[in-house]
């Protein structure tokens, strides 16, 4: 019964492989719920394909060995001991319990896979949705600056229109003097003198209601 002894040695050895690669498959998938891995940015999908077809192929191997164990069994020419029967039975009956096991397991592990797969798509949607607020948010600061500028520019423009009025009554001020100065040498024209001093009061009033008019537009707009 050599070819039995040879059986029985490997048959042990693989069970004792695949209780270890099993155990560390299933502890793939309670890493998986535990951390909430995104499966496919930290590698834990490949981790998780590698262990199951390790297991897989383990798997496969106890289950030919075990058939070649049954064959043995079987034989009219050698009849195994009522030992060597127990042990074949005891064989196959941790392999079924393996085959039940793996296929208890493999859903537990795709179970976690799913969900976090699905955890790590919520939180994508959520780092998404924050990014488009904060891109509003910049964009409408971009606006309300561009709206400060512009009134600023404005104002300059309202305060250098004010300074050029001043510059120009300081002209006509001196002009004034000057004409008083002329009519005191030069009389007999005093007519013409009202005529221009005339045509100034208009100028004047429509200068202020020019300003007038500027300073509420503007007002309007700011406000």
């Amino acid at each position: 019964m050599a070819n039995y002894d040879s059986l029985h040695r490997q048959c042990r050895t693989l069970e004792s492989l695949f209780d270890s690669k099993l155990t560390a498959y299933s502890r793939l998938a309670s890493t998986i719920t535990r951390n909430n891995d995104d499966v496919e940015a930290s590698g834990s999908g490949e981790r998780w394909k590698d262990l199951e077809d390790e297991v897989d192929e383990l798997l496969q191997k106890l289950g030919e060995i075990n058939d070649q164990l049954s064959t043995l069994s079987s034989d009219p020419d050698q009849p195994p001991s009522q030992s060597m029967l127990r042990a074949i039975q005891r064989h196959r009956d941790v392999y079924q319990d393996y085959v039940r096991e793996l296929r208890r397991t493999k859903t537990n592990v795709q179970h976690a896979l799913d969900q976090a797969n699905l955890l790590s798509g919520v939180r994508n949607d959520i780092d998404a949705y924050k990014s488009s607020a904060a891109d509003a948010l910049l964009s409408e600061r971009g606006h309300i600056d561009n709206s400060h500028q512009m009134t600023d520019d404005m104002l300059a423009q309202a305060y250098e229109t004010r300074a050029e009025f001043g510059r120009q009554r300081s002209t006509i001020s001196g002009i004034n003097s000057r004409m008083a100065g002329v009519l005191n040498t030069m009389p007999g024209i005093n007519n013409l003198v009202a005529m221009i001093k005339s045509r100034r009061r208009r100028d004047s009033i429509i200068i202020g209601v020019i300003i007038g008019l500027g300073l509420i537009l503007l007002l309007t707009y700011m406000f």
